[in-house]
């Protein structure tokens, strides 16, 4: 029990960074209905820009106290640009097409991103090294908080604060809720439902750019694939939440998060279960406990905020 609240602060952290690469799905399937499926992709192509940012753009030596808001920037023009331009290319000729086609589009999209940052991207092959905050890690009590997983606590909620403001206070805000609602009602009343759609999408890209920062300094290192089995629980996190919640989008990660943390750290203590509560197995938990909420409340721990199209 001594390590609970340790554990809890790793799931907390852990759901975190879902949650907000949770809210790009969730954002993207409340407005058009879409699951996209590459959205994991654009996480990871966040990551790389910020990475390019310090590696190739800023001078050799510069503090990362500096350079950290510079790469976030970096990410996030990175990520948005990917977004924005799957929708343009990708998604909206498809927007009136069979539900399947552009989900089978999504999933090409995902593996033609991979391959192209593995391809043209500097030793993306192997691992590469993610720079990191200097100073050792903080004590509170029992808990120990290491330098890189600050910027997670702060950027996190700080996120979720200017994303509620501005879905709920803004005109572009009601335009996007109007759009999910009823999207020709909304273009009757005068809403550009394509460009409530982009911005849609560059929101979504823009809290996952955030995250593959926090990614980075987190574990200290990326690569190509980092964006398929973490998109995976992201999409989890999302339908945990209730698909088209925004707030069940960050909550759904939470609990995702906590649940993976305490599974590896625990259930490895019941006798004959310790194979089980291995690192190994953190991903198959996440996936267990998807297919338990849509067995007893398929609508997610929130409800879904989708409007029937039918």
């Amino acid at each position: 029990m001594n390590e609970l609240p340790q554990q809890l602060v790793n799931g907390l952290l852990l759901g975190s960074m879902y949650g907000l690469v949770a809210i790009g799905y969730t954002m993207v399937y409340g407005i058009v209905q879409l699951i996209n499926f590459a959205h994991g992709e654009i996480f990871m192509t966040g990551a790389f820009g910020a990475l390019t940012v310090y590696a190739y753009i800023l001078p050799d030596g510069t503090s990362m106290w500096v350079a950290l808001p510079l790469m976030l920037i970096g990410a996030i023009l990175v990520a948005v640009m990917v977004a924005v331009g799957a929708e343009r290319l990708a998604y909206r000729p498809l927007r009136n097409a069979p539900r399947l086609a552009p989900l089978i589009t999504a999933i090409g999209l995902s593996l033609a991103l991979q391959q192209a940052v593995w391809a043209w991207y500097p030793d993306a092959k192997s691992p590469r090294i993610f720079p990191q905050i200097g100073g050792g890690p903080f004590h509170l009590g029992n808990v120990t908080i290491q330098t890189g997983d600050i910027f997670l606590f702060v950027a996190a909620p700080i996120s979720m604060a200017v994303l509620a403001y501005f879905v709920m206070k803004t005109r572009t805000g009601r335009g996007m809720q109007a759009t999910a609602q009823d999207p020709d009602t909304a273009k009757l009343m005068g809403v550009n439902t394509d460009r409530i759609i982009v911005i849609a999408f560059a929101l979504g890209a823009t809290f996952a750019a955030v995250g593959s920062v926090a990614y980075g300094l987190k574990y200290g290192q990326i690569d190509f694939r980092m964006g398929f089995i973490l998109g995976l629980k992201a999409f989890t996190a999302a339908v945990l939440g209730g698909i088209g919640n925004i707030y069940g989008a960050m909550l759904g990660g939470i609990v995702l998060g906590v649940a993976e943390a305490l599974s590896t750290a625990y259930i490895s203590d019941i006798p004959g279960m310790d194979k089980f509560g291995s690192q190994s197995w953190a991903d198959v938990w996440a996936f267990v406990l998807l297919i338990l909420v849509l067995l007893f409340r398929p609508q997610g721990l929130l409800g879904e905020r989708v409007a029937d199209r039918a």
